[in-house]
């Protein structure tokens, strides 16, 4: 047997209205493709894992010298910061699409609990800098075996 349902017209404006909204904020005319605000993780895409022993943070930084790039640590926040430079131009080009970005970037990152800051080793090699975290001794897993008595 089918149920009368009463319609509410507001409801289905409300529908609507949410439905747009998502248009406009999945449309092509995303904030930071026309100068304006950049997600973070676009700005600077980073890759943080564990091993065993080492917490691992890696970061893609193309064309950026690694003596450009300054890394800190202040209590548990990790902040990347360089430049992406721009080319130098000695003619005006008439451009078609232009993608590539420039200008400074700044990621932060909490530091996992755990990490042992004041050991961090950095290495950069092809526009990766990877930086290793050992973990502290009471952070790393311990297996303790089972005695049947």
């Amino acid at each position: 047997m089918a149920e009368l349902v009463k319609w509410e017209p507001f409801r289905e404006m409300t529908s609507l209205h949410d439905a747009m909204g998502r248009l406009f904020e999945e449309s092509f005319l995303r904030p930071g493709w026309f100068g304006g605000w950049e997600p973070a993780a676009s700005a600077l895409p980073v890759d943080v894992y564990e091993t065993d022993d080492h917490v691992v943070v890696k970061a893609t930084v193309p064309g950026v010298k690694p003596e450009d790039i300054e890394v800190t640590i202040t209590g548990d926040v990790l902040t990347i910061k360089g430049e992406f430079k721009t080319e130098e131009k000695t003619e005006k080009h008439n451009y078609l699409r232009q993608e590539r970005r420039y200008g400074s970037f700044c990621r932060q990152l909490s530091v996992p609990a755990g990490a042992d800051v004041d050991r961090v080793k950095a290495t950069f090699e092809h526009g990766v800098l990877t930086l290793e975290l050992p973990k502290v001794e009471a952070a790393k897993a311990k297996t303790v075996k089972v005695v049947a008595k």
